[in-house]
């Protein structure tokens, strides 16, 4: 099919559904007991449809066109550590948010990446419906894949609403995923100075 077709396709989609979502949240409140009539929910099928555009823009993120002009040869070979970055996302089982941070690092081979991209790609992929395994899996396969580095690191340490507000009940209990690739994974003496450092 013409690209231009596919996109122009996608297109008529967003905005049907743009016109729906206000629609099939009012329907929601009514079908849980409420009156969307009342004043404090007047306009609230049209804020929580914006909210979900909002915290689900990751899809509409073109990766290679956020890291575009962003890659620097260097000779550079040592490790490249942004930690700390705050994310927030839906979990994909309940639609209710998880948030935390993740830590991500990097040793180049050829190439470097603009520090700010590290902390776009990780909300790339957190501004979508999602699990932290996949999460995790899909910022380091990025790097990977992208730089050619000769190994990534993420870890990512997350509260999960879905867990703490119901079900289990569970407050205050992190959950901590990590996908280690190349020497990552293959070097234990390159696993734990990553893991020191985010410790420090």
């Amino acid at each position: 099919m013409n690209p231009s077709l596919l996109k122009n396709n996608l297109e008529l989609r967003t905005l049907n559904s743009e016109l729906e979502l206000p629609h099939l949240i009012r329907e929601t409140l009514v079908r849980l007991g409420e009156d969307p009539e009342r004043e404090g929910l007047l306009q609230t099928p049209q804020r929580v449809a914006k909210s979900l555009k909002e915290l689900t823009q990751g899809y509409r993120v073109d990766i290679d066109q956020l890291i575009n002009k962003a890659l620097f040869k260097v000779e550079y070979s040592e490790m490249v550590l942004v930690k700390d970055i705050a994310l927030f996302s839906l979990c994909e089982h309940h639609l209710l948010p998880f948030f935390g941070k993740a830590h991500v690092a990097y040793i180049p081979d050829q190439y470097i990446v603009g520090l700010s991209k590290i902390p776009k790609i990780v909300h790339a992929f957190s501004k979508r419906l999602q699990v932290q395994e996949r999460l995790t899996q899909q910022i380091a396969e990025t790097l990977q894949n992208k730089l050619k580095p000769l190994g990534v690191g993420v870890v990512i340490e997350a509260r999960h609403l879905c867990m703490e507000m119901r079900g289990a009940q569970s407050h205050f209990s992190p959950t901590i995923t990590s996908a280690m690739l190349g020497s990552f994974r293959s070097d234990a003496r390159t696993r734990q100075e990553f893991l020191n450092l985010i410790r420090s």
